[in-house]
């Protein structure tokens, strides 16, 4: 096996609830309410609405809330730099890219 830099970065995200003015958000979030993304560590204020943030990562059907509403404002706050071998037993054996 030859010696790979098997580093790569992620993000840190704020995730906030954003809302028309006037307008209610029916999932009990209210506007300001935020949670972040720390490398791989969640972090949730107290009474923090977890989203579902899988549903984000498919095609949702059109009547879904999850395509029409647009309640999170998802901002990259830093970047961090992570190595293969330290986030998982399975090595890496070539790159892929």
């Amino acid at each position: 096996m030859t010696d790979l830099d098997d580093t790569f970065e992620l993000y840190d995200l704020r995730i906030e609830v954003i809302c028309p003015p006037g307008e209610p958000i029916l999932c009990g979030a209210k506007e300001g309410d935020y949670l972040t993304l720390e490398g791989e560590l969640l972090r949730l204020p107290p009474g923090a609405l977890l989203p579902l943030l899988a549903a984000k990562q498919r095609i949702t059907h059109p009547n879904d809330w999850m395509s029409t509403d647009a309640v999170l404002k998802f901002v990259r706050t830093g970047v961090r730099k992570f190595r293969h071998a330290d986030t998982t037993v399975v090595p890496l054996e070539k790159s892929i890219y």
